[in-house]
């Protein structure tokens, strides 16, 4: 494991076992924390095909900055070579090896959240409802960032009022095909999240949105259904952001940061 230390942050590597191949992960942890701290799983964007840790980066180190907490970055496997749901079982042994090494990591294992942006944002929502059917893994919290949820694409925002959206609608379904290429999971609640009956019980939400993305529409139902649902929901809309720059806006991080530290609270 390396350890490279800045004025705010110590970062770590670490690997283990994923659900079809080892996986890489990466902790951001503040430095001088005199207590133990929430923790939150961070899964990085790239359309379920694309991404990385470093481009994971930004948001890692403003979430465990701001809110403060330790947050893990979770390389999970991509897609078509590892299509759904490996990239979501991924992410929940990456929960199950926080858990299992608190201590070492000095978090409190009972206020942990799980955040992402773009496809990240899809496997935190799914995350969020495994961990709720499952029961071993307890998330206080989920913020997700222009998240993909809905594979059907039925509720893009109005294209002519959108100049330039960087995330095409072609592009999307690319992403969608590769990541769900037998139709029956297109309606999977862990895979389209939109399309679930059973929101009730899921762990409070914070949904970003940017008016300058096709896919901001969605995002936006999601919240709406969510607190149809009796779920505990804010959501907020970026209007001059993109797609893409959602996930490094600092005003966009620095409200999932305070979204994480009202509800990963101690006591």
């Amino acid at each position: 494991m390396k350890t490279l230390r800045n004025q705010i942050l110590s970062i770590e590597s670490a690997t283990i076992s994923g659900h079809a191949q080892r996986i890489q992960l990466r902790t951001y942890t503040p430095a001088h924390a005199s207590r133990c701290l929430p923790v939150v799983l961070y899964f990085h964007g790239g359309g379920f095909m694309h991404g990385d840790l470093d481009s994971a980066d930004v948001a890692a180190r403003a979430i465990a900055g701001l809110t403060p907490a330790v947050v893990v970055s979770v390389a999970y496997s991509l897609s078509p070579r590892f299509p759904f749901p490996a990239a979501l079982e991924d992410g929940y042994l990456a929960a199950a090896w926080v858990l299992a090494n608190a201590r070492t990591l000095r978090i409190h294992a009972g206020r942990m959240g799980v955040a992402g942006h773009d496809a990240g944002g899809s496997i935190a929502a799914g995350i969020a409802a495994m961990a709720r059917d499952r029961k071993d893994v307890r998330l206080g919290a989920q913020a997700l960032l222009a998240p993909l949820l809905d594979p059907s694409m039925t509720r893009l925002a109005d294209a002519r009022k959108i100049a330039a959206p960087d995330l095409p609608a072609s592009e999307c379904a690319l992403g969608y095909r590769s990541y769900l290429p037998e139709v029956r999971h297109r309606m999977h609640p862990y895979a389209a999240p939109l399309e679930s009956r059973r929101l009730a019980q899921l762990p409070p939400a914070l949904i970003v949105s940017a008016g300058q993305d096709l896919l901001h529409v969605e995002g936006e139902t999601y919240a709406r259904e969510l607190i149809a649902a009796g779920v505990p929901t804010e959501t907020t809309r970026y209007a001059q952001a993109s797609h893409r720059s959602i996930a490094t806006d600092p005003a966009a991080l620095a409200a999932v940061a305070a979204f994480f530290g009202r509800r990963l609270a101690g006591p």
